[in-house]
């Protein structure tokens, strides 16, 4: 199940570079009516969605401590560009996530996937640990790379082009 996991997840990465590709700094901060989650948060909340599971798998923590407030669960995207990061420091921090997930992933047995949830607050939705790495990489990050879609055709931007 690694494997497809890890596909599926190399698969919405290059979906969401291809939909934030052509943005400058500033687009990454521009809301829509209706679409408040603009790229610059959706990018650094995936990153961080990305350090919570990594958790979960045993990594330490890399990302800076401001990044929850500013990407975690039941945060507000607000406009401009000095909230946030810039997009290519953005990218870099998903891309470096997502090696060190698919790293640590890799070098677990399938047996270890199937073990249960180590954050107890959160077993009873996700029993195992292979359950919660295949939402967080799969189900979480594939909503979010879909409303980066959502959000561009909100902001009268040309359709990407990506693989569903």
């Amino acid at each position: 199940m690694k494997d497809e996991i890890l596909d599926s997840l190399r698969l919405l990465m290059r979906n969401l570079r291809e939909l934030v590709g052509d943005l400058d700094d500033g687009q990454m901060v521009q809301q829509s009516a209706g679409v408040p989650n603009h790229p610059a948060w959706t990018v650094g909340h995936i990153a961080f969605s990305f350090q919570g599971i990594g958790e979960e798998l045993g990594l330490e923590p890399w990302l800076p401590e401001d990044w929850e407030k500013r990407f975690g669960t039941g945060t507000t995207p607000v406009r401009g560009a000095d909230a946030y990061p810039a997009k290519r420091e953005l990218l870099d921090t998903l891309a470096d996530a997502e090696r060190r997930l698919c790293k640590r992933l890799l070098a677990l047995d399938e047996a270890a996937l199937r073990a249960p949830l180590p954050d107890e607050q959160h077993r009873e939705m996700f029993p195992t640990l292979g359950h919660a790495v295949l939402h967080v990489l799969v189900g979480h990050t594939a909503a979010h790379v879909g409303q980066l879609a959502v959000w561009r055709r909100a902001m009268g931007l040309p359709p990407a082009t990506i693989i569903v």
